[in-house]
């Protein structure tokens, strides 16, 4: 694999990268317990998303604690290439034990790697991936077009970027549950359980806010992708959106 020098990675500055290094030991738990272990259901239906085009080179961007790399890696053959990637290292620590102790290790490669300035070559890669973290780049994120940039640039012409993200129901009722949700149950339990306020404090707001799924596709279009579509998923508490680089 090729990568190229890199002087942007590990932002210890940013809030995000302090916040999300502060909650690994607790992320997994937290994320079964908080969506009824939906979050899982979710990442499989994105990684069958993902292999509808067999890639076989394979960046799962944002990868935090690995689970969509863990499942792409089961769903594919050993010529598959895949790593998992993210700007926080004690994630990626969680992430490599968890590969271990599902004997995983051996088919995905773990890179600390800043989602401004990834460290791959242009069009590297057949298929990126982002679960949950697509939020974290774009939502009042002054470096969006950075990102989005990055993203395009490392993708093959013709290779696909999947992700599976939180999203705005359609249903005015279903949403102001949701919110409620996020408000009365996400924020509180999270940072208690975490012992991390802050981070649970962002997480809800975040995902309460985050954009409807034609906010995402025009955002996508916008950065060059075409063939862009989305699926709504639990009545559009959650999307997985597919677009092609051309």
């Amino acid at each position: 694999m090729k990568t190229k020098t890199n002087k942007k990675m590990t932002p210890d500055n940013r809030p995000l990268h302090r916040m999300f290094s502060k909650v690994p030991a607790r992320y997994d738990l937290l994320n079964r317990l908080l969506t009824l272990g939906l979050d899982q259901r979710w990442r499989r239906k994105a990684a069958r998303t993902c292999l509808k085009s067999e890639p076989r080179r394979i960046m799962d961007l944002c990868s935090g604690t690995g689970d969509l790399a863990i499942e792409l890696a089961r769903m594919t053959s050993p010529d598959t290439a895949i790593i998992a990637a993210d700007f926080c290292q004690p994630m990626l620590d969680v992430a490599k034990n968890k590969a271990v102790r599902y004997r995983l290790d051996n088919r995905i490669g773990f890179q600390i790697a800043d989602a401004a300035s990834l460290p791959f070559d242009d069009g590297y890669f057949d298929l990126i991936s982002i679960a949950f973290g697509f939020r974290n780049l774009t939502f009042k994120n002054p470096d969006t077009d950075i990102f989005l940039a990055e993203i395009f640039r490392t993708i093959a012409p013709g290779g696909r970027l999947v992700v599976v993200e939180t999203s705005q129901p359609e249903s005015v009722w279903l949403k102001k549950l949701s919110a409620l949700y996020y408000s009365l149950v996400v924020k509180p339990a999270g940072s208690f359980i975490s012992g991390d306020g802050g981070a649970y404090s962002y997480l809800a707001y975040s995902a309460k806010n985050y954009f409807r799924p034609t906010d995402v596709s025009r955002l996508l279009t916008n950065a060059g992708f075409v063939s862009v579509e989305y699926r709504p998923l639990w009545a559009g508490v959650a999307a997985i959106h597919a677009a092609v680089r051309p």
